[in-house]
């Protein structure tokens, strides 16, 4: 790596404060976008003309597993794009493509339109996350950008909550437009930002930017991206199996009343704002954020125990109550963000911290497979089981084994 000769970003309180809340309110669409699947999958599904309660199941993981797809793609997509064109054309696209594909989702009649435009608004939303903590990062002191994107994490979670009043208040379709006209507004307030004083020094030097292989042509680069990607696993997990399938898992537990997958994704994302403010500022406080990572992994585990084998014959505000702790055990998902932008260099920055979040969410894509295969041998619980100790196990060694990244000065270029 050799370093940039970028001159100080400008540090004006207005703008700095500008940037922070353009990318909490995306990151804030893109959850409320993300999560609104879950919350009214069965409803949506049913109006479909799915009624039988596996087709259900089923139907609603391959509709999952369209949206995680499309943000596999996107993520190569705007990552690259980040890193070439510069951070703000992605916090300008994405939202476009994601705005439209969302309005469109509104007027579906058949599980195939369904899921190609879960497909497309998924490609659309992969670049909210990334390319606002990048510019977030590059423009706050170092010493305090931990404290930026604890804000962006903080406010962007709590989009799930809007979506669950929305979509329970104005039922499924009118709750797509409501994305949708979220997004356009959105993407008014972004004329103005400016793009990040590190990007455009790098942009006027001849050193190659947003080369995806690139991340594979280092031994040491290919270990740090890998391992980045695997820190966020085990929040997927939690939301993409044990929160989306909450009814399930309710029933198999015998929870004496019944459980909706709108009300578990409620509690769980409520406990992510907790949990988001908690890690980053745990962070801050230990001046590291392998070891604030280290410790929500650890409580993670805890809690998954819990609700897996803790909560038979549960009430289904104690099976709530359980979804909000764990929520907030996996309130580390921008500060695994925050990690993955500092661990890579100006030109490579945007690639890395818009593929990292997509890849982790795109996982689920692997584990809602191996989740159906391993529960007609072990059962429902049991299957969860193993994929949360291998998930969590793995993410523990990938963060014990990563350089430390707090103060970090993130003014280099990888060569």
């Amino acid at each position: 790596m050799k370093p940039a000769t970028s001159p100080t970003p400008p540090k004006a309180a207005g703008l700095l404060s500008a940037i922070v809340v353009v990318a909490a309110l995306g990151y804030f669409v893109d959850i409320y976008d993300l999560i609104l699947f879950s919350i009214v999958r069965v409803q949506s599904l049913k109006d479909l003309g799915i009624t039988a309660p596996e087709a259900v199941t089923n139907q609603g993981l391959y509709l999952i597993n369209m949206q995680m797809g499309g943000m596999l793609l996107g993520g190569i997509l705007w990552g690259i794009l980040g890193d070439k064109r510069g951070r703000l054309s992605v916090l300008f696209g994405s939202i476009l493509i994601y705005s439209l594909a969302n309005i469109a989702n509104g007027f579906v009649q058949s599980i195939e339109q369904h899921a190609w435009l879960r497909l497309i608004a998924g490609i659309g939303l992969a670049g909210e996350l990334g390319a606002g903590i990048t510019l977030v990062s590059e423009t706050l002191p170092k010493e305090k950008r931990g404290y930026g994107t604890m804000i962006v994490a903080t406010v962007g979670v709590s989009g799930a909550m809007l979506a669950y009043w929305v979509g329970e208040a104005l039922g499924w379709r009118n709750a797509y437009f409501v994305g949708g006209g979220l997004g356009l507004a959105l993407l008014a307030l972004r004329v103005g930002v400016y793009e990040s004083g590190m990007f455009e020094q790098t942009k006027k030097s001849e050193v190659e930017r947003g080369n995806f292989l690139a991340l594979f042509t280092n031994g040491a680069r290919l270990a740090r991206y890998v391992k980045c990607l695997l820190i966020g696993v085990p929040l997927w997990f939690v939301v993409g199996i044990l929160i989306t399938l909450a009814p399930e898992f309710g029933a198999g537990l015998g929870v004496t009343g019944p459980v909706t997958a709108g009300l578990a994704v409620f509690w769980c994302y409520f406990g992510l704002v907790f949990g988001d403010f908690a890690s980053g500022t745990l962070s801050q406080l230990l001046r590291s954020r392998n070891r604030a990572l280290q410790l929500f992994l650890v409580f993670c585990g805890v809690l998954v125990a819990v609700y897996l084998f803790g909560l038979r014959g549960a009430s289904p505000t104690v099976f709530y109550a359980a979804c909000f702790v764990l929520g907030i055990s996996v309130g580390f998902w921008a500060l695994f963000v925050t990690v993955a932008a500092e661990q890579f260099g100006t030109n490579l920055r945007a690639t890395v911290a818009t593929t990292a979040p997509n890849f982790a969410r795109g996982s689920v894509v692997l584990l809602v497979p191996l989740f159906q295969a391993l529960r007609g041998p072990m059962g429902l619980s049991g299957s969860a089981a193993v994929l949360g100790f291998v998930s969590l196990l793995i993410a523990f060694w990938a963060v014990t084994t990563l350089p430390e990244s707090f103060g970090k000065d993130l003014d280099y270029v990888e060569n």
